[in-house]
């Protein structure tokens, strides 16, 4: 079993962090442990939505990437994709309390499951307020010119509590 200070990471955030910054170093002071389901790095590895961050993802030696399969819930199978389904599959199997999915059907059963839930602009406020030296506006502006979706509420709200 993994601290709480383990996080179970999706797809989506991990491109939106690769788009925001290029990489995902700003995680290593936020979790002990970050892990990539198998289900999450293959479909990374396949270009993702978007088609880009493959390089720097194999590039992150320190992220504990799955080698094998999640073992899925016929129900996760039918109402999420691959990726989320491994990321709360994984959590709930190994204990993992901290799980990062940006898409909103993946969030409403994360938190069903009573698993804490964090999104990737969560991810950069955090990452900021413990001292990363972070302009969340300008991380903001490099997702969406990667068409990263962002809702414009969450982004004001997140502006705010940065103090920009």
């Amino acid at each position: 079993m993994h601290s709480v200070k383990a996080l179970v990471i999706n797809t989506s955030p991990l491109l939106a962090l690769f788009a925001a910054l290029d990489d995902l170093t700003v995680l290593k002071p936020l979790f002990a442990c970050v892990i990539v389901p198998f289900e999450v790095a293959e479909e990374l590895r396949k270009g993702g939505r978007f088609g880009f961050g493959v390089e720097r993802f194999e590039a992150e030696s320190w992220l504990e990437k799955r080698e094998t399969a999640t073992t899925l819930s016929p129900f996760m199978v039918e109402m999420l994709d691959p990726g989320e389904a491994a990321v709360i599959s994984l959590a709930l199997a190994e204990g993992i309390a901290n799980v990062c999915i940006d898409d909103l059907k993946g969030r409403r059963l994360a938190r069903l499951a009573g698993l804490r839930l964090v999104g990737s602009l969560g991810l950069l406020l955090a990452a900021k307020q413990a001292g990363a030296t972070i302009r969340l506006r300008d991380a903001v502006d490099r997702m969406r010119q990667r068409n990263i979706w962002l809702s414009e509420s969450l982004v004001r709200n997140v502006l705010t509590q940065a103090g920009e």
